[in-house]
């Protein structure tokens, strides 16, 4: 991905203002699909179509901005790739952690929720941190790939379509983003993760991501067939 043109002080503030929002669309629309149905799976659809919409269009608003990373996975990755530099990196994981965690506080508020809380929804398995190794790996592995193909423009809807699609078809709902992971400990709601499967989750999608880069480095050895 190509480094935005944007000062850095915007691209940092639109990385935290897009994991706020982000995280924002995953707690809220978690809390809104239990208030309208007692069914598991409706909560699940409602939940995992605001996320694809929201994430869709950030993306494609922010992209030119900070690269709308919203994800420490992503950010570190471009750092293994040296399109980031380290300083640029922690930074950028500062500010989305700490909008993940703003979001889900303006989540929690908006639905007359306590401001701060802890979720006591408990996590893990090995199908569920193996769904995230999945699901982590499978978002680097379309980011990297069409970045390599030069095809960017795709992005957005690849990178929603992928996450709306393992949201059903991994046994964690696909979090894959360790900000969001944490952001999501903040609220005891549908969408809540429990402190106790916050770390496995992490390191999880950390394998998934160092996956996902060494399959697009795979890939990046190949030309591009009309290239």
């Amino acid at each position: 991905m190509a480094r935005p043109a944007a000062g850095f002080f915007v691209r940092a503030l639109a990385e935290f203002a897009g994991t706020a929002v982000l995280v924002c669309v995953v707690v809220g629309s978690g809390i809104m699909a239990t208030n309208l149905s007692d069914d598991f799976g409706v909560a699940l659809i409602i939940n995992a179509f605001s996320t694809v919409f929201a994430l869709a269009l950030l993306i494609l608003t922010l992209g030119p901005i900070s690269g709308a990373h919203l994800n420490p996975a992503v950010s570190l990755v471009q750092l293994m790739s040296r399109a980031q530099r380290p300083v640029e990196t922690l930074v950028y994981v500062v500010v989305q952690v700490a909008g993940a965690i703003a979001g889900a506080i303006v989540a929690n508020i908006m639905f007359d929720q306590p401001a701060v809380q802890f979720s006591t929804h408990e996590r893990v398995s090995a199908g569920m941190l193996l769904g995230e190794v999945i699901a982590t790996a499978g978002l680097i592995v379309i980011i990297g790939v069409l970045a390599h193909r030069r095809q960017e423009a795709l992005i957005p809807v690849a990178v929603a379509a992928w996450i709306g699609s393992a949201y059903f078809f991994t046994a964690s709902t696909s979090f894959a983003n360790p900000a969001v992971t944490i952001g999501r400990l903040f609220s005891n709601t549908f969408a809540g993760i429990a402190p106790a499967s916050v770390l496995p989750y992490i390191g999880a999608q950390l394998v998934g991501a160092a996956l996902g880069f060494l399959i697009v480095k795979a890939v990046a050895r190949y030309r591009v067939v009309g290239n």
